[in-house]
């Protein structure tokens, strides 16, 4: 290293940071001053493939092609990476007859992708280049190539991959995005390849997913008292106790708020019948009914269960707080 005194003055170090932010801002607004009609080919050719599209780069470029990879997978363009010299070694194997080939390498000149062009032209797959060189061996030998028009690196020595590294991964965004809107694809779609996230669990789970039925249901008839109520509901602990008919049909809902309210107006707990103070017509949804629409209705009537049903008939409780642990909310 050089032995020159490095300027790393708090100023220095915020004005650096700033003129790369900038360069790379102006890169990508030229990228896409740039696109033509060679981006809505590519488009189509992704959106007429049957197969996958399989990216690949080596370098950086090779961590940017993991990246519009995952990205195109989970936005509804089925996708894997593949590195150029584990290609050659027989992973070939994995691209089949009706897979596209998208390759990244800024220079358009790698080696490892330049010596794949035989094998591709023989079993006549359809690729797509993103280089930074049109004139470049990768750029000509590809049925679609997307220019990457990036004169210089942020880097000031020239030569850490930046700039460039920008560019391509936000020109991968942009086709990954453009085939998202082409296909229709939805966030309910987004959700089904994300199950484990936030937004899948809000999406994808329904009531009947968490809802305490079965054994677990606190249930008293309609001849039982107050206290009867109390015994149940500590039993079953979800602050509630259903109310049911000599023909097993559920009547009412009794909570731990009409408790509070029985003994401020000083009931009897032990001669009250349940009937008499019991909620006749509690609020019920759907075992369908997503998480969202029913955290929804918890909070537009300020109450923290819901009674679920299933064919018009009580299935479950649905509480808030079983809701909140899902960690989608």
């Amino acid at each position: 290293m050089s032995k020159e005194t490095p300027k790393n003055t708090n100023q220095d170090i915020l004005q650096t940071a700033r003129s790369v932010l900038i360069e790379e801002a102006e890169a990508l607004n030229i990228v896409s001053q740039s696109l033509n009609n060679q981006f809505i080919a590519a488009c189509q050719l992704i959106l007429d493939c049957k197969g996958k599209v399989v990216v690949m780069g080596m370098g950086k470029s090779g961590h940017i092609a993991r990246k519009i990879s995952a990205t195109l997978a989970s936005t509804g363009t089925p996708s894997f990476y593949i590195h150029p010299s584990e290609a050659l070694h027989g992973d070939l194997g994995m691209i089949e007859e009706h897979d596209i080939l998208l390759a990244l390498s800024f220079s358009g000149q790698n080696d490892e992708t330049i010596s794949l062009t035989p094998y591709l032209q023989q079993h006549d797959v359809t690729w797509i280049s993103m280089t930074g060189n049109p004139d470049s061996a990768i750029a000509k030998s590809s049925n679609c190539h997307l220019h990457i028009p990036v004169e210089h690196e942020a880097c000031p020595l020239g030569l850490a991959p930046t700039t460039s590294t920008t560019a391509m991964l936000a020109l991968g965004d942009a086709l990954a995005i453009c085939l998202l809107h082409a296909r229709g694809f939805t966030k309910h779609d987004f959700a089904k390849t994300h199950p484990s996230g936030r937004l899948g669990k809000q999406l994808l789970l329904r009531a009947t997913d968490i809802a305490h039925y079965g054994k677990n249901l606190p249930v008293i008839n309609e001849k039982a008292t107050i206290a009867d109520a109390i015994v149940e509901m500590s039993a079953k602990r979800l602050g509630l106790t259903l109310i049911e008919s000599k023909n097993n049909n559920i009547i009412g809902i009794f909570t731990d708020g009409d408790l509070r309210r029985s003994i401020e107006a000083k009931r009897d707990l032990h001669t009250t019948k349940i009937i008499d103070v019991m909620h006749n017509n509690p609020i019920k949804i759907p075992a369908e009914c997503p998480l969202s629409e029913a955290l929804a209705i918890m909070n537009s009537k300020r109450i923290t269960s819901l009674i679920v049903s299933k064919n018009d008939n009580t299935w479950g409780i649905l509480h808030m707080h079983d809701i909140l642990a899902t960690g989608a909310f």
